[in-house]
């Protein structure tokens, strides 16, 4: 049975974890964490690059010993992109077949299975 460590009682506590991993957090920052950790809804972070959002995030991780799942954010990423991975190999060589057994069958591909369901995600 694995034991998941507890949230911090106070943003002071959270203050000195994120200090223990040698990340210093101003109080906004560590008022805003703590307040998405105690009401376990999402914390997005925004910013240049450089100017510390994948450290915090390792840093947090490592203060919850959880893993760390790191999205790249681009203009034009949409749900599909960032919440799944998908097979594409899978996904190409089922267009092949479907473009074959569509050109065999005179009907070119239309009977082809739904590309992006349960059996292309990864």
């Amino acid at each position: 049975v694995s034991v998941s460590p507890s949230l911090p009682e106070s943003i002071d506590e959270l203050q000195r974890q994120l200090s223990s991993k040698q990340y210093v957090a101003d109080s906004g920052l560590a008022t805003t964490i703590y307040l998405a950790l105690r009401l376990k809804r999402p914390l997005l972070l925004e910013g240049e690059a450089g100017v510390g959002k994948t450290e915090v995030a390792k840093v947090l991780s490592a203060v919850l010993e959880t893993d760390l799942i790191r999205l790249q954010c681009y203009e034009g990423l949409d749900i599909t992109q960032a919440v799944y991975e998908w097979n594409y190999a899978r996904q190409l060589i089922e267009i092949r077949v479907a473009e074959r057994d569509g050109y065999l069958n005179g009907n070119k591909g239309e009977q082809i299975r739904e590309l992006f369901g349960p059996d292309f995600l990864i």
